[in-house]
This record gives C-alpha cells, sequence and structure tokens, in this order.
C-alpha cells in the first residue's frame, strides 16, 4: 500500500517545499533540506513509477487484453437470439416498452426491425450465438457471455469515456491507467500499457487510454502499425546511439537533482518515459516484426500479409506484448456504427474481427496465458431493435447489450443476464459499467473501493462512488 501512496505522500511534501522556497523565507534551504532528509528516513524516494506492485489481495489475473469493439456491435445481430422480434419484424413496439424512453436519433416508436442474421448453439452448453461468429462460438467453452451489459452514456465519445474511465467527463485514469498504477508493469523495455488501432480509431480519442489526473506514466502508448512504432523514435540524421546515450544520460542527471529538490512524479514519470523510449529504438521494431512467426500461427489469426497493419495483426501483436510483460494492452475498432448498411455492415466486421478475436484466446490458452490474463470483448452499448434508416439499420441503445469475457478467474462456458423478448430492456441480473469495472478489479487483486487516488482534495477511483461484484460471472 505504501509505494500506491507515495505519489500522495510526494505531493504533500511538494506543496510545502514550494511555500518555502517560493516566499522568499530565510530558512528555505533549511527547511527544503529538512524535509528532503525526512523523505529520505521514511523511505519515500520512489522508484521507477512501474515498479512491481503487490495488490491488496492475491489476484486470479495479473494481466489484461480489452479488444474495444467502438461504435457499438449490435447485440440483436451477434449475440442475443429474438424469436420474437423476428416474429414482429415491421409492426411497432409494445407501447408500454417505450415508456420514459429516449433514443440518441430515431422516432422510438420506428417500426420493429428482426435480426437480419440466424444464430445456432455453440459449444457443450449450446449457447446461441450468430451465424456471422463461429471462430468466437468455436471457443464458447472458454467465455463467459454477459448479455445484460448497461450504460448512461447514448452518444459514442462519453460512452466510450464512461466504458474506459468510469466518468463521462474528460479528465479521468482510463482502466488501463488504474491498473499499471496499481501494480507496475513487468515489461523491461516495452510501455506497461500499449493501444492498437485499427479502422477508424475512436470517438472518445486518447481520453480513452489516458492517464487523467495520474502521473503520465500510467497512461496508454499508442504503437503504430506502419513506419516508427512510435512516431520519432529513430535518430535524426547525425546521431549515433553513443551521442544519444551520452546526452541522455546528462539530462537524467539534470532530472533526477530536480527530482530531489522537489519530489515531482512527474519529473520521475519524464525520466522513465527518456528511458523507455531508448530502449523502444531496439524493442520495438522487434516486437513489430511479424516474420518469425510460423505461418500455421498467421493462417489461424487469418493474416495473409503480416507487413501490413490491421485488426488481426493487432491481436496477435497483443499476445506478443503480454508474452513480453505487458501488462495491460488495449485494441481499439471503430467500425461498428451501422446507422444504416446494417446487414453487410456487421458482416464486414465480423469477417475483420472475429477471427483473429477468438484466435487469441485459444493461442494464450495453449501457451498457458489464459489461466491469468483477462480478455474482454465488446463496445461502449447496444443498438435499438427499433429500425433506423429505412429497413437496414438499428439506432444507439444503452439500455442492453453484450459483451464476452474470458480468462483468468472468469466463469467459462456460461451466459450471464437476460433481456426482454426484443433485447431491449434487462430483466435478469443487470450488470452496469461500474459493475463490470468492479469486477474486473477484483480479478487482478484490487477492492475497488480502496484502489484511489487524491486529487484537488478527494479520493478518486475508477468506480467512482458507484459499482458492485458481479459474482455469477466468477469462477
Amino acid at each position: 500500500m505504501i509505494d500506491r501512496h507515495i505519489h500522495e505522500a510526494r505531493a504533500r511534501l511538494l506543496s510545502r517545499r514550494w511555500f518555502f522556497s517560493d516566499c522568499g523565507l530565510g530558512l528555505a534551504g533549511i527547511a527544503a533540506g529538512a524535509i528532503a532528509a525526512r523523505e529520505s528516513v521514511a523511505g519515500l524516494a520512489p522508484p521507477s513509477p512501474l515498479a512491481v506492485k503487490p495488490p491488496h489481495y492475491a489476484p486470479k489475473a495479473k494481466r489484461v487484453v480489452y479488444m474495444f469493439q467502438a461504435g457499438a456491435p449490435s447485440h440483436l445481430e451477434l449475440f442475443d437470439w429474438k424469436p420474437e422480434l423476428a416474429k414482429n419484424d415491421g409492426k411497432l413496439p409494445p407501447a408500454d416498452l417505450l415508456q420514459g424512453y429516449r433514443a440518441a436519433f430515431i422516432n422510438p416508436n420506428s417500426a420493429l426491425l428482426g435480426p437480419k442474421y440466424t444464430f445456432q448453439p455453440y459449444g457443450k452448453a449450446g449457447v446461441e450465438m450468430s451465424e456471422l461468429v463461429p471462430h468466437i462460438g468455436g471457443i464458447a467453452d472458454d467465455i463467459c457471455l454477459i448479455r445484460s451489459m448497461q450504460t448512461d452514456a447514448v452518444n459514442h465519445a462519453p460512452a466510450q469515456i464512461l466504458m474506459n474511465t468510469g466518468s463521462q467527463q474528460f479528465g479521468r485514469p482510463s482502466f488501463g491507467a488504474w491498473t499499471l498504477y496499481g501494480l507496475g508493469s513487468e515489461a523491461e523495455d516495452l510501455p506497461g500499457f500499449v493501444v492498437l488501432t485499427s479502422a477508424k480509431g475512436t470517438s472518445g480519442g486518447a481520453s480513452n487510454y489516458g492517464s487523467g489526473f495520474l502521473p503520465t506514466s500510467y497512461g496508454g502508448i499508442p504503437l503504430r502499425g506502419s513506419g516508427d512504432p512510435v512516431l520519432y523514435l529513430s535518430n535524426p540524421k547525425g546521431i549515433d546511439r553513443e551521442a544519444q546515450r551520452a546526452s541522455l544520460d546528462t539530462l537524467n542527471r539534470l532530472n533526477d537533482m530536480a527530482l530531489g529538490r522537489f519530489g515531482d512524479p512527474e519529473i520521475a514519470s519524464r525520466i522513465q518515459a527518456y528511458e523507455l523510449a531508448y530502449k523502444l529504438q531496439e524493442s520495438a521494431p522487434e516486437l513489430m516484426n511479424l516474420a518469425n512467426e510460423p505461418k500455421e500461427t498467421l493462417a489461424r489469426y487469418g493474416i495473409t500479409d503480416p507487413s501490413q497493419p490491421g485488426y488481426a495483426r493487432n491481436c496477435l501483436l497483443a499476445r506478443r506484448l503480454l508474452e513480453r510483460g505487458v501488462r495491460f494492452v488495449q485494441l481499439f475498432h471503430e467500425a461498428w456504427d451501422q446507422h444504416g448498411n446494417l446487414k453487410a455492415g456487421v458482416k464486414q466486421n465480423c469477417a475483420d474481427t472475429q477471427q483473429a478475436s477468438a484466435a487469441l484466446v485459444s493461442d494464450l490458452k495453449e501457451r498457458g496465458l489464459l489461466d491469468d490474463t483477462i480478455v474482454i470483448w465488446g463496445g461502449e452499448f447496444g443498438r435499438t431493435p427499433m429500425v433506423q434508416g429505412g429497413n437496414d439499420g438499428r439506432d444507439h441503445h444503452n439500455r442492453a447489450f453484450s459483451m464476452w469475457l474470458a480468462g483468468g478467474g472468469i466463469k467459462a462456458g456460461h451466459v450471464h443476464g437476460k433481456t426482454d423478448d426484443f433485447g431491449f430492456n434487462v430483466v435478469e441480473n443487470p450488470v452496469h459499467v461500474h459493475d463490470l469495472n468492479a469486477t474486473l478489479l477484483h480479478l487482478l487483486g484490487f477492492d475497488h473501493t480502496k484502489l484511489t487516488y487524491r486529487f484537488q482534495g478527494r479520493d478518486y477511483r475508477l468506480t467512482d462512488v458507484h459499482g458492485h461484484l458481479v459474482k455469477g460471472i466468477l469462477a
């Protein structure tokens, strides 16, 4: 617990230092020296911001891969079969269904739209899923399908930020940042939190993976699919490795002096960032080069050209990152916003993502990594059972949607929750975003109410003042 409160203690000490030095008191030097001495005695000199730290209790998992399907996949075409919706295609929804309901764009009293694809049972438990996801169906016995997800937001950016940070407001730390803050990272020459994007990126932007008010060392680092994995990673012409090392050593000495004087955690983050960038010049190109991956592995993920960026390549990179000690890997694929062209759009999205998503789970399982890795697949909300865009689209829907999980501590081959006959409201075992995040932190060894950070006079947490453990999805 001491490690996680180093930054808070330093912030309090720092405010006193600034008072003595900036107010021009004659005792400034003595006071600052005394504070520094007490820090040393108290053992508050910070380790690396990403040093491995123990959780509150023994965890079920120690790493996370989050396959975020931005734009909001339609649960009605993928994971929540509704024969009554199919029977009532083209009819108006029951009046009592719409009481108090506000849609994002459509007139709520629009005709119902039956599912565009058929469903079939998968796995030993016969979990019903769409004909479009046979590869995910192939891992049905390894996943927990939640059909009762709920969220507060009805538009993409706030809903994505809520899902990833626990708040619709900008400036809060992401789930990945909280994970890194709580556990640190086992990666020696890679970021502890890596972000990989495909398709259109995200509506919520960098807020989905930022550090918010936590020190910046805990934020996600995007790796690009082509060129330098990180912008400006390569040295400019005329600067060799030795010259860069000498320059970096000098810079680090200056930063160490500033850290010793002020104790600002952002200085420690800056030192860590410079050193990581230096290491990344060698580790990142090796990571991104899939030339040595067996052809069978590439085929398994659906990769035809390993040099071309895309979702399938990102899934394989996620496995490689986890193997190298990266704590949190997040994939963003924003292509699921089917207000129109629903039938073709969902089919294409599944062709682009479902094989690689399933391959990542089975690959981790075969390598012995799934037991202590949490795998998450889902978007920011669902889609309406009412039509939009003629007869081939669905609007945003926050009252009910589906996600699936796999890995450490998750109940495998299980379906949790239930929606009504139209997939409109949750009628059994609702799971709010805050409940999901509380449960994920529990699996990582944290009481979500106690993993906090003091900012502007208040203790903040990922779940804000909400969240309950969803025991029904735990193994």
